[in-house]
């Protein structure tokens, strides 16, 4: 007696719930990235603390001000979404038995690493490519023109990033030539501009092509197509994991998880991709910190770096910085997969199980 196939959820779907949850993720994170922002540009001492930061900007800007520059970042978390949820259902397709529909453990993993890689290459790089763009534009003295048309199109945030050299949000993490320039101003220590190698964003970006080439803008893009991989074998094999341990639930059963037991599923999955991924996290960083001009390269590439950090520090140093992830990714993704739940159980009760509304 042949096994009968388990139903599943077509890749559409799963790219849908991607794109609306990373809507709603983005709306409810964005005044946290705003007060993030505010507080990073205080060199005069304004705010006093996170919540002196919010209740300052609400009493003096209005409560809108909070979501300066929902825009963008709505915008790449959707698309970021819609392509990890979409690419990943289409390779656990691939990977599934052909006879009965069950999906190995190997196939989960192979998917989410498949699903990282892809959004590394097909959404990292074009934002990448946008602020080059916008480097050579400012570079040549278009700056002002970018700012004011920002401005004109309400993306005060995006302006405000523009002329600060703040990055825009977190919306476009992962911009190899973005994050090089972001890392190298980060890790000057003081405030005085005649101490320092460089003076801003175009003033890193141009020192770094003139010493390194353009090649040097691009460090680190093999720990962050790796990071990206890992991270996403792991969220959505811990996902899968923790919705059978702590609801029973596997997909294509019929059953709709609670949105605050989707919650508390993402937000566990969430941790698991920072774990997993922290010594490509550190060796990115570390890499794209390393100048070529006046010396030898400390770090040759990834698994070098990572086997100089392991000798010289221990093992603990490839895991540091790991504490502000956690506080950043996890909620994250507790808010997109309680919604993306959602999205796909109304699907399977509808058009799987044919159950009423």
């Amino acid at each position: 007696m042949s096994e009968s196939k388990t139903p599943t959820i077509p890749p559409y779907v799963k790219a849908l719930s991607g794109s609306i949850g990373g809507i709603v993720e983005a709306s409810c994170l964005q005044p946290i990235d705003v007060i993030k922002t505010r507080l990073q540009l205080d060199t005069s001492g304004t705010y006093k603390g996170i919540i002196h930061c919010g209740a300052t900007v609400y009493r003096s800007e209005g409560v809108r001000a909070l979501w300066k520059g929902l825009t963008p970042f709505a915008t790449h978390l959707t698309l970021k979404y819609t392509l990890r949820m979409g690419s990943n259902a289409l390779f656990q397709s691939a990977f599934k038995d052909s006879q009965t529909g069950q999906l190995s453990n190997t196939g989960r993993l192979l998917s989410g690493f498949g699903a990282g890689v892809l959004e590394a290459l097909v959404i990292v790089t074009p934002f990448e490519e946008n602020c080059i763009s916008l480097e050579v534009d400012l570079i040549f003295g278009k700056g002002e023109g970018l700012i004011e048309m920002e401005k004109h199109r309400g993306h005060k945030g995006m302006a405000l990033g523009i002329r600060n050299g703040i990055s825009m949000s977190s919306g476009l993490e992962g911009g190899f030539s973005k994050w090089v320039v972001k890392i190298r101003l980060q890790q000057q220590r003081g405030l005085s501009p005649e101490l320092l190698k460089y003076k801003g964003p175009i003033h890193c970006a141009r020192t770094i092509i003139r010493e390194e080439g353009l090649r040097g803008l691009w460090a680190g893009a093999a720990p962050t197509v790796m990071r990206n991989g890992t991270n996403q074998a792991a969220m959505f094999t811990a996902k899968n994991a923790f919705d059978g341990i702590l609801w029973k639930k596997q997909e294509g059963d019929g059953k709709v998880l609670q949105p605050w037991q989707s919650m508390i599923s993402g937000f566990l999955a969430g941790t698991a991709g920072p774990v997993c991924t922290g010594p490509f996290d550190v060796v990115k960083t570390r890499l794209m910190a390393q100048g070529r001009a006046g010396g030898k390269l400390k770090y040759k590439g990834m698994v070098h770096a990572i086997r100089t950090i392991f000798a010289e520090e221990g093992l603990l140093a490839l895991w540091k910085g790991l504490l502000p992830r956690l506080m950043r990714i996890p909620p994250g993704q507790a808010i997109m997969w309680g919604v993306a739940d959602q999205v796909t159980g109304f699907y399977e009760r509808r058009h799987i199980h044919n159950a009423p509304l």
